[in-house]
């Protein structure tokens, strides 16, 4: 009787112990840095104000350089200890990351016209794979409906509205190559029950963005487009953060390009100067999981872009985590906050 009473008492202290688990909270930053941030007066220290005030679990940054034979991540990792926060990382061109936690591995994906690394990291009771994209930035086919190349910048006849030239051109790119190489890597993480996500600037718009309800929005010129990455990550079965939160691109645009930095010329921030060629190309893709739910997904930066070579305040729904100080750069950041049961 009394070893059946010991073995119910330590049944039930583990549920209790199951049902109080604290969870955890988990956040992801995308920030493209503009060059090292080198853009933008004290656009540096900026980068590491902005994520010291954040305090994400990990950051997918675009536009690491390591100009002169630097270590970027190596430098911004100690800049950030002396504002009293601890983060762990890793050589890597084009692409970097940063994590709260203790790196176990990392790995370059891919850099064949574009660049793609990974980390892993224990949270918890499960492994998690980071991955940070920046894409090929060549054919950059949502200009082609706003009138401008792709690839010289130059302006346009008049708007491309052929579907099929449009995808052609898209598809021109290497970034559709850098994601197949991303779903392939991940085959390996999702066998081992890993959490995984995806942070990076596409340079390509998403499917979920260019649909019926915004075909006349946005100098979209009527089109419907099925950009190819997010729809190859969609087949894949991950799912955009900010998209899932907002499923409305009509009311939540949630751009992040061409933000409205006041601490540089507009001229600097425009590339197509007679279009509104606001978009929407810094993501953070999540597997879904059963132990894992989103929370939140926030647009970070000055809430105003840049629309036919202007400065426009921000007039959607959109709700932004506004910088702390300087900007640091010409795009807008993506703060995603999950919840992960921790089963331990």
């Amino acid at each position: 009787m009394l070893n059946r009473l010991i073995i119910i008492t330590g049944l039930l202290l583990l549920l209790i112990g199951r049902v109080t688990a604290k969870d955890i909270r988990l956040s992801v930053l995308q920030l493209n840095i503009w060059q090292e941030g080198t853009m933008v007066p004290g656009g540096y220290e900026a980068i590491a104000e902005q994520i010291s005030a954040l305090s994400p679990d990990f950051v997918t940054l675009s536009e690491v350089r390591n100009y002169r034979n630097t270590r970027f991540c190596d430098r911004l990792t100690a800049t950030l200890r002396e504002k009293g926060k601890t983060y762990y990382s890793f050589y890597s061109q084009g692409a970097g990351l940063l994590s709260r936690y203790p790196i176990i591995d990392s790995a370059v994906i891919f850099t064949e016209g574009g660049s793609i690394c990974k980390l892993t990291a224990k949270v918890g009771d499960r492994e998690v794979a980071v991955y940070s994209a920046h894409l090929d930035y060549l054919n950059y086919a949502v200009y082609l409906p706003r009138g401008y190349d792709g690839v010289t910048w130059k302006k346009l006849q008049a708007p491309c509205t052929n579907l099929d030239t449009i995808m052609a051109s898209n598809v021109a790119s290497k970034r559709d190559e850098g994601i197949a190489a991303f779903l392939q890597a991940t085959t390996h993480d999702l066998a081992q029950q890993r959490l995984v996500f995806l942070g990076g600037d596409f340079n390509e718009a998403s499917h979920l963005d260019w649909t019926v309800a915004t075909k006349d929005l946005f100098d979209h010129h009527g089109m419907i487009v099925p950009w190819t990455c997010s729809r190859m990550l969609y087949d894949g079965g991950f799912r955009d953060s900010y998209r899932t939160i907002y499923p409305h691109p009509e009311k939540n645009p949630g751009f992040t390009f061409p933000a409205d930095n006041t601490a540089v010329e507009v001229k600097k921030l425009a590339w197509a100067p007679d279009a509104d060629e606001r978009e929407r190309i810094d993501f953070i893709y999540f597997y879904p999981d059963k132990e894992l739910s989103l929370q939140q997904s926030t647009v970070v930066g000055p809430s105003g872009s840049i629309v036919r070579n202007r400065r426009e305040a921000d007039k959607s729904n959109d709700r932004f985590l506004l910088p702390v100080g300087t900007w640091p750069t010409d795009h807008q950041g993506v703060l995603s906050v999950f919840n992960l049961r921790n089963t331990r």
